[in-house]
């Protein structure tokens, strides 16, 4: 299993990943709007994406991070925006190693640390992230839908 930076040399098994992703959260399947979303971030370097490929070349989990800031803090944050791992190569260790991938790149950017968001129902999320160390926050979240 190896751990590294996604770039556009590696869309389409990306976008492949993030489409599965997208279907689980009951999206609809769009690998066209998927692709282009994913090379905007790229190209614009307004993500890093780590990809998981195992023995035989084939990416089988992605995290996606987006760089925002903590006014407070005076600090970048990340905020751990997608993860997903491929259904036939849960249960590995694959989340846990994108994890500590992501928590890497928040050390090496002085960051203040990595904020996710997941579902009340994922209980295999709401299980693995107090696992590797994430903190459930009192916070309120709240979310303004434009239409």
């Amino acid at each position: 299993m190896k751990i590294y930076q996604a770039t556009s040399a590696h869309i389409d098994q990306v976008v492949d990943l993030f489409d599965a992703y997208r279907v689980w959260y009951r999206m609809p399947s769009d690998k066209p709007a998927a692709k282009a979303f994913l090379l905007e971030r790229m190209y614009a370097k307004e993500s890093v994406i780590y990809v998981c490929e195992n023995e035989d070349k084939q990416l089988v989990g992605f995290t996606q991070l987006y760089p925002i800031f903590s006014s407070t803090r005076m600090k970048k944050s990340w905020l751990l925006n997608d993860l997903f791992v491929h259904v036939d190569h849960r249960g590995k260790g694959i989340s846990k190693t994108l994890i500590e991938k992501a928590k890497e790149l928040a050390r090496s950017n002085n960051a203040a640390g990595i904020l996710l968001e997941t579902e009340k129902s994922n209980d295999i999320g709401n299980r693995l992230y107090p696992s590797v160390g994430f903190e459930l926050e009192e916070n309120n979240f709240y979310f303004w839908r434009n239409g």
